[in-house]
């Protein structure tokens, strides 16, 4: 976010604010993050996006720009979010996937992990998955509740590479890496996918398995379709 800004200062000679769409922690990546912010009326937005993918390639690239309504953020009039995790289970490393998947050399039961996996759509509060937010002293607590519209874990053409997909109306912070790792667990055998239900109620982040490292995860696309689901407009991402 930081070299964004500068590179679009530097292009349009002042500074600018953005709002984004979907929170990505150091290691995380992000292929659909969305972002918008106010710009100079007489910007040239093409060119603007190639000026800027030319300062910050390959890290960052502008895939598309486009004016919006006044009224819209990236933040704030997103109804959905996707995101995608990969993990390489085979017993040597992948050297191309390294800094993209997360590798677990243990073999994994994948059809436990699905099964572990329905207890958690829908409208749930997910205290258990969260990293809890600080608030000040006699500030009200944010909700974590949360709806979850799909969720699966698939292999990828048979090979070591499993893919994790999950989308929701918003994610509290460490949510999607805690799944990731809890449903791990349960490949690993380390957690029984019947205790999905029982972690899920105790509303406690030590009842849930580890949480997953961020190379794997990406942020993989952003929906602004129907009406916005919000259990608290503070904490969502």
């Amino acid at each position: 976010m930081g070299d964004l800004l500068e590179a679009m200062a530097t292009v349009l000679r002042q500074p600018v604010a953005l709002s984004m769409a979907g929170r990505t922690d150091a290691g995380v990546h992000g292929w659909g993050q969305v972002l918008s912010g106010d710009l100079p009326a007489d910007a040239d937005l093409a060119d603007l996006a190639r000026r800027i993918n030319k300062l910050c390639a390959p890290e960052i690239s502008i895939r598309d720009a486009a004016w919006t309504s006044p009224d819209f953020d990236a933040r704030f009039s997103a109804t959905s979010r996707q995101y995608r995790y990969h993990v390489w289970n085979g017993p040597a490393p992948n050297p191309l996937l390294a800094s993209t998947s997360w590798h677990v050399p243990f073999p994994l039961d994948l059809t436990a992990m699905q099964a572990a996996l329905p207890a958690l759509h829908g409208e749930h509060d997910f205290s258990s998955f969260c990293r809890r937010p600080k608030v000040p002293e006699l500030s009200p607590t944010h909700s974590l509740v949360r709806v979850l519209h799909h969720l699966s874990w698939e292999s990828i053409d048979e090979s070591p590479l499993l893919l994790f997909q999950i989308t929701g109306s918003a994610f509290c912070h460490q949510m999607v890496r805690s799944i990731v790792g809890t449903t791990v667990d349960v490949g690993l055998g380390r957690i029984d996918p019947a205790a999905m239900p029982e972690i899920l109620a105790a509303k406690d982040r030590a009842a849930a398995g580890a949480v997953a490292p961020p190379t794997g995860l990406v942020l993989w696309q952003v929906g602004y379709g129907g009406k916005r689901w919000d259990a608290s407009a503070s904490g969502s991402t």
